[in-house]
């Protein structure tokens, strides 16, 4: 079974490669997190989770959902992890989830794909966003290949900035700058709802047509990058920026 989490795309895109190449089903977790549905998944004896990278390590309700939920059957289990640019050590918090899961720990596969953390940096255009996936495509290669023969995916690097940028900034950088104050919807919004249809943490309602954001965002950015008039900005970051979700491509 592939479990994936995806705020634009690029980790479902990595998913659906990985599932089509093993023969195995997929399963959304935005779907599963948004409902509050901890049943148990029929995953069979290999589980591999597919998620994004938020400040250096899997998502915080990612990592919360899979502690909650239960799998019959699994035994091990492989992580993919989308990103920018770079996972840190990940790889730690990873493999003291599975523990946690009563998994045993078969590494984790690091995956460059397009930046889409318009909050924040810089998003590539389309063309270039279409390269960085065809650079991406020998890695997710490796990485079924790896499933395909039941291997461990090989360790990643793990030096001072790595671990440092993982364990302790992590924290400081959900305190500090995963908020939601900053969205808002301007004159472009023709209050469809789609942001609140997309938001995995049912953060955001309709009030008066216009969406208001709850103060339990997880910074997926699906809200700004999927409205289809671009209405969204987040304060003046984004103004002017390209909105990434990988169907564009």
């Amino acid at each position: 079974m592939v479990l994936y989490f995806s705020g634009t795309g690029n980790s479902r895109y990595v998913a659906g490669r990985v599932a089509r190449a093993l023969g195995e089903p997929l399963c959304s977790l935005n779907e599963r997190i948004k409902a509050g549905d901890y049943s148990p998944v029929e995953t069979g004896e290999r589980l591999i989770v597919v998620t994004p990278t938020y400040a250096w390590r899997i998502p915080r309700l990612v990592g919360d959902w899979l502690q909650k939920a239960k799998f019959p059957g699994a035994k091990r289990v492989w992580f993919l992890m989308t990103c920018g640019s770079e996972i840190g050590n990940a790889e730690k918090y990873n493999r003291a989830l599975s523990r946690e899961m009563g998994l045993s720990y078969m590494g984790t596969a690091q995956v460059v794909m397009p930046e889409n953390y318009i909050a924040l940096f810089r998003v590539p255009g389309v063309e270039e966003s279409r390269q960085i996936v065809t650079r991406a495509e020998p890695d997710i290669d490796r990485a079924i290949a790896a499933l395909a023969a039941g291997e461990a995916f090989a360790p990643l690097r793990n030096n001072l900035y790595d671990r440092v940028v993982s364990g302790p900034v992590n924290p400081v950088f959900y305190a500090l700058v995963v908020k939601d104050r900053a969205f808002a919807a301007g004159a472009a919004c023709t209050g469809c709802g789609r942001c609140a249809q997309l938001c995995p943490t049912n953060n955001i309602v309709l009030r008066s047509g216009k969406p208001v954001w709850g103060g339990n965002c997880t910074h997926c950015m699906a809200c700004i990058s999927y409205c289809p008039t671009e209405a969204i900005e987040y304060g003046k970051k984004s103004v002017g920026k390209p909105r990434y979700r990988l169907e564009a491509l």
